[in-house]
């Protein structure tokens, strides 16, 4: 549950993993080789967040911005799965007058967002509350406005939670769905070995293995007797020379490359792995030369 996200990109939280049943070595180690890729994934993530709320982040203030157009006399929102922080941060900067609740589940980034609540700028106006969405919610007030960005595929059951988010919002109030909808660009179309095309073959492959599989969450929100009112994707490009892009990029496809195993040629996974290894000047991925792409869609609803 992140401000981005959890672009661990994976779709959603699927049930746990069974021991299975005697000694199966090939179980064994399939077992192993899951274990290690989750906890690589869960070492990975704040990492991720932090570079993409760095150099990605410019898309929060233009969904706050659109988010202020429906909603006024905002006193109290609630972020749901705030992670690291960086969508509670921007939401008290929109609303100076409110108080941010956020909820999280992941004790790492509980601590995290415990620290971030003593900013001298946010005056105490920053509430960490330890909580999974998929159990019952803490008693809260009403809400005014809920934020949940990279956070409903996540869950066990989106139409529980947006029942919840009905049931804790005002009458009037406003919830505002995002989701990352593709994974940052990071390469030139140019870039593959005598193959052009690399990113686009590296993003099918996670797709077809359920990275950012991202649904169309307007029907779910009315079904929740939520009013929807719009619906907008929010591009944002970080050019050459952006602090922290070269980083962010680097962090983000050896992120993939685990992800990917041997699912690309031979030599496409080659490719990816001298790109990582290059730290010259005139590097793919060096700063210099270095452009990031990504887009977020929101999703806005009104509680009647």
């Amino acid at each position: 549950m992140t401000e981005a996200h959890t672009h661990h990109h994976g779709g959603g939280r699927g049930p746990d993993h069974g021991h299975g049943h005697g000694h199966s070595t090939h179980a064994a180690h399939a077992a192993h080789a899951a274990h290690a890729a989750h906890a690589a994934h869960a070492a990975d993530l704040p990492g991720l967040l932090d570079g993409d709320a760095q150099v990605l982040g410019a898309y929060l203030p233009a969904v706050t911005a659109w988010t202020a157009e429906h909603v006024t006399d905002v006193r109290t929102v609630l972020d749901l799965g705030a992670g690291t922080g960086v969508g509670a941060l921007a939401l008290a900067d929109r609303f100076p007058a409110a108080h941010v609740v956020a909820l999280e589940r992941s004790p790492v980034m509980v601590e995290r967002l415990a620290a971030a609540a003593l900013a001298p700028a946010l005056a105490g106006r920053l509430r960490v509350v330890p909580a999974d969405l998929d159990e019952d919610w803490p008693d809260l007030d009403p809400a005014d406005l809920i934020w949940a960005s990279s956070t409903l595929h996540e869950v066990a059951d989106p139409a529980r939670v947006l029942r919840a988010v009905r049931d804790a919002l005002r009458p009037g109030g406003v919830a505002v769905v995002v989701e990352m909808d593709a994974l940052p660009r990071l390469l030139p179309d140019d870039v593959g070995t005598g193959r052009p095309g690399l990113e686009a073959r590296c993003h099918a492959a996670l797709a077809a293995a359920g990275w950012n599989a991202v649904p169309d969450w307007a029907p779910a929100l009315a079904v929740a007797g939520l009013d929807v009112i719009g619906q907008r994707r929010f591009p944002v490009e970080a050019g050459p020379g952006t602090a922290g892009a070269e980083e962010y990029a680097r962090a983000t496809l050896r992120h993939q490359r685990r992800a990917l195993g041997d699912a690309l040629a031979a030599d496409d996974l080659a490719t990816l792995d001298h790109l990582l290894a290059d730290h010259g000047p005139r590097a793919v991925l060096s700063g210099a030369r270095l452009t990031v792409r990504g887009s977020r869609t929101a999703w806005l609803a009104r509680r009647p």
